[in-house]
């Protein structure tokens, strides 16, 4: 239930009828109309600049056709109490009590799927892709959490999504980091020292991976590395996705689908996919131009199979193929790509780490390509995460070798504290994480801000000997809400069209700014009954008034949800 959709649909149908009474010829950009939420210093619920879009086609005094328009919606729909035109061509529009008290009833009988716009699309949430050499690190984490709740959002708003994870398992870092493992063994069967090279991976949980091994593999032989490495690969890249996946189990996260980059290699799929692009013509074989600040004449022309990404709105044409003929990692991609598109997704999309940023482009030309422009590919960057402790930039143990694990931060804050302050900046900007403001107890914590709100909610609830399951709602003939109750009924009101721009723009960072402002509306509101007996909630035992009630019970509808979708727990009592 929108009520901005649904007013918008009456309005627009009541102009379409009555176009030759407004004096309105053209109706082309009626499409253009909206309804939005009215700037705080007006004390009305709705705006909508109907009158400034249509007076401009159609000639039209931007203030007669508001003032026309006005006194047609106040005859025309009941649930319109009062409207006011705002500058040139904007109505600002107040509900009426007994039309809040339909539309409350309304969210009070939808509850946990208030807000929801069913869209019924297939998604491929791809995210966190690490590669399977160790577990997580703290880089990893907020591009978990983004594609986690992303995944949940689209799940509430009604589509079919699947959270898959791709994993590197071939090439040259999968070969060092087995290596490793290799070399650690026989330090502990042999004890040679483990000597530090270029490209190995020193970490403990190497040591800790190589110890498993010898103990459910007491025979494992380690006299050769190439003799033993296709064995103790397939043991390494278990105990390491192992890691990873606890890792993510920790954080709330778990994905539906693991992909294998070897499974992509060893079922030829590169090929298959590239057939597929040479029969549209996109692929050739030919000679790339050198790099950007490279000199023609330092550049090695190796004939090579190319993909024609210029088609499709990249920077340049890329190689498939390294100079010694072996695929690229852009080859591997593209093969994985066509499989998910083969999958019949009806959107893709990628959580990228900040260093990915110029991957873009020639991934998305590829799908293109792949589904000749009918599956959309989406990606969604997230940038560095910088953490600070008494205003200090702070560093952990960093005992998993040279970087902080996920372990190292959750050994500092909870996960509900990590998923929640993850998303408190839009995904494109660098996040500065504060474990004291995070520990704290107090507004500045948001996470704290809005658990507190719904612990608030319950222990009111508790002490009326209701719960939140009960069935509660408004008569409209004696609803009146005092002003602090009309600021929380709009904020309300926006939240499906939060969920619709979130899940839209794919910008899940709104939910908890939204989940803060209304803590903190209903913070305020019980705050002011400390200082006024007049807004108290409960007094001796009983609720004052019934509106209290309900808006008590429409905070918890939409906290509930919100959290939900952010994977954060609701403590009951605080």
């Amino acid at each position: 239930m929108n009520i901005f959709e649904n007013y918008l649909l009456e309005i627009t149908k009541i102009i379409k009828d009555n176009k030759d009474l407004l004096n309105l010829e053209n109706l082309d950009n009626l499409k253009n109309i909206n309804l939005e939420v009215p700037p705080d210093r007006f004390n009305f619920d709705l705006s909508t600049n109907v009158s400034l879009v249509l007076s401009k086609t159609n000639n039209i005094n931007p203030n007669d056709l508001a003032n026309n328009i006005k006194n047609l919606l106040l005859k025309k729909i009941n649930h319109f109490d009062k409207i006011e035109s705002a500058g040139p061509g904007f109505l600002n529009i107040k509900i009426s009590n007994e039309g809040l008290a339909k539309n409350i009833n309304h969210i009070l009988k939808e509850k946990d799927t208030y807000g929801s716009k069913k869209s019924n699309k297939n998604y491929n949430v791809e995210f966190v892709s690490a590669n399977p050499t160790g577990p997580m690190h703290v880089g990893h984490c907020r591009g978990a959490i983004f594609g986690d709740v992303l995944s949940n959002l689209l799940l509430f708003n009604g589509n079919k999504v699947t959270k898959e994870y791709y994993i590197n398992d071939y090439g040259n870092q999968i070969k060092n980091f087995v290596k490793s493992v290799y070399l650690r063994i026989r330090e502990i069967k042999y004890k040679e020292k483990f000597k530090i090279q270029e490209n190995l991976y020193p970490g403990n949980y190497i040591k800790e991976i190589a110890s498993s091994i010898i103990k459910n593999n007491p025979n494992i032989k380690v006299e050769n590395f190439d003799d033993c490495f296709d064995d103790l690969k397939i043991l390494s890249l278990e105990k390491s996705m192992n890691l990873i996946k606890n890792d993510l189990k920790k954080l709330g996260i778990k994905h539906d689908n693991f992909f294998s980059e070897s499974d992509l290699v060893k079922k030829d799929l590169v090929n298959k996919a590239l057939n597929q692009l040479k029969i549209n013509n996109y692929v050739e074989e030919g000679f790339l131009s050198p790099p950007k600040g490279e000199s023609s004449k330092s550049w090695k022309q190796v004939k090579r199979l190319i993909f024609k990404s210029t088609l499709f709105g990249d920077d340049s044409d890329r190689s498939l193929q390294k100079d010694d003929g072996t695929w690229t990692y852009f080859a591997n991609d593209v093969a994985y790509h066509s499989d998910k598109i083969n999958r019949k997704f009806d959107i893709l999309i990628n959580i990228l780490g900040a260093d990915h940023t110029g991957y873009i482009k020639r991934i998305c030309s590829a799908v293109s390509a792949l589904s000749e422009k009918k599956v959309k590919l989406n990606c969604k960057v997230t940038q560095l995460v910088k953490l600070y402790k008494n205003g200090k930039p702070f560093k952990m143990s960093k005992r998993a070798g040279d970087f902080i694990s996920v372990q190292d931060l959750l050994d500092e804050v909870n996960k509900d504290s990590i998923r929640f302050m993850m998303l408190n900046r839009s995904n494109d900007v660098e996040l500065d994480f504060d474990f004291e403001k995070i520990k704290e107890k107090t507004k500045d914590n948001p996470v704290y801000y809005v658990q507190y709100a719904y612990a608030r909610i319950n222990s009111i609830v508790r002490t009326l000997k209701k719960t939140l399951n009960d069935n509660i709602s408004v008569t409209p003939n004696s609803f009146s809400p005092n002003q602090y109750e009309e600021k929380i009924i709009r904020k309300i009101f926006e939240w499906p069209k939060i969920i619709e721009s979130a899940a839209t723009k794919l910008e899940p960072h709104k939910i908890p700014f939204y989940l803060y402002e209304l803590s903190t509306l209903f913070h305020s509101y019980w705050s002011k009954g400390n200082e006024d007996n007049r807004f108290r909630f409960i007094e001796n035992g009983k609720v004052k008034r019934e509106e209290s009630l309900i808006f008590i019970f429409l905070i918890a509808v939409v906290i509930k949800n919100g959290m939900n979708i952010l994977g954060v727990s609701l403590p009951e009592k605080m």
